[in-house]
């Protein structure tokens, strides 16, 4: 089996420091949180960031500031840009981080609901759009999967040559609005993949280290992180995103999986 690839989602667009007092707005915070994961045994830094009063921003020049000192940190981690940004951004808005060529960057090929009012607007035009950005770009799309419809998408998309092959997927789980973080939806995703493809799974609150550990089992690879869940454990805040990614290296190393390296994470995701 390949080695396990872990990313960190280190902040998110909605995670706040009234949820967690570690969460980070700041540069200075960003490069904090990614070293702990980073140290800990994550390849992947999925990047949001925030003003330093927490607003959500894809703007380019805040990025550029992150990045830079993820790098200085973390210089072989690979860096993944978020395209989703916050509720509500202009798809222009969202993609403004692509303008530093990443190696890899989020894509998410269909709309889902976020509860309440909050709805996630991805048309198939969006799609579409933002994967000839990515391939102009020479920038990878982790394709975000809420639901096994837009597995579909993609697997359209790609026929379509906007998304090339291999494709690498991240299934989301737990989301209200979403599919449910479930073995039985779980195996139904797996099933729809087409042949060749990766998959990340990210399983949210409380469903993070049970769909870690089907993930971990079955092959695929695994995101956590504060934009996914605060929680260490029932209760128990996580004191870092470090936190989080040492209690998937642990279950990681009873299970039998050896943690991927950023290098040995690039040749399995085709990067470079």
């Amino acid at each position: 089996m390949e080695k396990l690839i872990i990313t960190a989602a280190i902040c998110g667009a909605e995670v706040t420091k009234e949820h967690n007092p570690a969460t980070p707005y700041t540069i200075e915070e960003i490069g904090r949180e990614a070293l702990s994961a980073y140290n800990a045994g994550a390849s992947i830094i999925h990047l949001h960031v925030r003003e330093d009063d927490g607003t959500a921003t894809q703007d380019a020049a805040r990025y550029g500031l992150a990045i830079a000192k993820i790098k200085q940190l973390c210089p072989d981690v690979i860096i993944q840009p978020s395209t989703g940004g916050a509720v509500g951004m202009t798809d222009e808005e969202r993609m403004q981080p692509l303008t530093h060529k990443p190696e890899m960057a989020t894509l998410t090929p269909g709309t889902v609901n976020f509860g309440g009012d909050d709805i996630f607007i991805n048309s198939e035009t969006t799609a579409k759009n933002f994967a000839t950005r990515m391939n102009e770009l020479g920038v990878k799309p982790e394709i975000e999967i809420f639901d096994k419809g837009m597995v579909d998408t993609a697997m359209r998309l790609n026929k379509q040559g906007f998304f090339k092959s291999p494709m690498h997927f991240n299934f989301v789980m737990g989301i209200n609005g979403g599919i449910a973080a479930t073995t039985r939806d779980f195996a139904y995703l797996l099933d729809s993949l087409p042949a060749g493809s990766t998959f990340t799974v990210a399983g949210i609150g409380r469903n993070e280290f049970p769909m870690a550990t089907l993930a971990i089992v079955s092959g695929g690879h695994v995101r956590v992180g504060f934009e996914d869940n605060v929680y260490l454990s029932k209760g128990i805040l996580a004191k870092s995103n470090g936190q989080l990614v040492e209690k998937v290296v642990r279950i990681a190393k009873e299970l039998g999986r050896e943690i991927a390296n950023p290098a040995e994470a690039r040749k399995i995701l085709g990067l470079g």
